[in-house]
């Protein structure tokens, strides 16, 4: 697992980003925390810096919006979904599974 950051240093409505490889975003929506892969599918820009509404996030670059719960795109110009990753809270901190664990690789 990969710790993030306590679930008080990240308000609803915000995310972070997280240096991995790729890198992944998580964010606080309507009091749910979801991570996705950062970069959006549409062209190499970061989600985490995007604007959140209604568990969706809009890219900053071409307003191609994201669900978060799924990673499925909900409007063009993205038509190819971003990857989720599982969090978990343990204690108080926020931590993100990352894609070989959840894949089942150790």
């Amino acid at each position: 697992m990969i710790p993030v950051c306590h679930v008080d240093d990240l308000p609803d409505g915000e995310a972070v980003r997280i240096d991995t490889e790729p890198p992944i975003a998580v964010f606080h929506s309507d009091g749910e925390l979801f991570a996705l892969d950062d970069t959006c599918t549409h062209q190499d820009a970061s989600l985490s810096e995007g604007w959140i509404e209604d568990c969706r996030v809009e890219c900053p670059l071409h307003a191609a919006s994201f669900d978060l719960r799924t990673g499925e795109p909900t409007c063009l110009p993205a038509r190819v979904p971003v990857r989720t990753h599982r969090v978990v809270v343990l204690d108080g901190m926020i931590h993100v599974e990352p894609p070989a664990e959840a894949e089942g690789v150790a």
